[in-house]
């Protein structure tokens, strides 16, 4: 397939949608991370929003929490594809599954059972490791091999250089810069990170985003027709959220 334009990817993680210290900071609504987040996609008129682990603070949300969770994701006209992280793993009590995400034509958990999805119509693979429960994991861990012309990961976990890799003493969901070269990502979206940083060598564009309320930015990529991948910071639209 010969794609006409190119395709604009949001992405975003560790927005902890709570009933907490998210719903404290922005006076009463847990959710607003999120809504700002959805509410510059559809600003830049992205074609896929990605969600990179952590969106939710833990699996026992309230159903009043959820029910604005599915409506703001449910009213979002890009693609949006969840990856669940060390938070919110996809458990059998996962909150992915409470919020009724599987039943939205337009929304994709990975992990819900499938590992990707692919968007034949814009010639776009999103593949990732979700974590489906709190014990420890590879994020990297046996890549998916290129389908369709543009190769999008999704990887929460924490990122440390080969060389100064060792056991972990608890659950630290590791991966190097080896294991994002055996990717072949065009783009490799990661979670998990407060800050936004490239890491890894730079074969392969590995980028965390930040959450939204330290980063104040989504990162904003760009796959173009000529085969070039742009990486951007585009400032969230909290005012456009209501």
């Amino acid at each position: 397939m010969s794609l006409k334009k190119d395709l604009l990817l949001v992405h975003s993680s560790d927005l902890h949608v709570d009933d907490s210290y998210t719903m404290r900071a922005h006076d009463g609504d847990g959710n607003r991370g999120l809504a700002a987040v959805l509410a510059t996609a559809k600003a830049v008129k992205a074609d896929v929003v990605l969600l990179v682990g952590d969106v939710f603070e833990h699996n026992r949300l309230a159903r009043d929490i959820l029910d604005r969770t599915t409506a703001l994701v449910a009213a979002c006209p890009a693609k949006v594809v969840f990856l669940p992280g060390n938070h919110d793993p996809a458990s059998d009590d996962s909150v992915y599954r409470r919020a009724g995400f599987p039943a939205l034509d337009h929304v994709h958990v990975l992990g819900l059972p499938q590992e990707a999805v692919t968007f034949p119509d814009l010639d776009l693979e999103v593949w990732g490791r979700a974590h489906r429960d709190y014990n420890d994991m590879a994020p990297l861990e046996s890549p998916r091999s290129r389908s369709l012309r543009w190769h999008v990961g999704l990887a929460h976990g924490h990122f440390i250089p080969a060389s100064e890799r060792t056991p972990p003493p608890r659950p630290a969901w590791l991966f190097d810069e080896m294991e994002i070269d055996a990717t072949g990502a065009d783009y490799l979206a990661l979670g998990h990170w407060n800050q936004p940083i490239q890491v890894g060598n730079g074969r392969v564009p590995a980028y965390y985003s930040g959450s939204p309320e330290y980063a104040n930015t989504v990162n904003l990529v760009t796959l173009k027709t000529s085969g070039e991948v742009s990486v951007e910071r585009e400032p969230i639209r909290w005012d456009d959220v209501s």
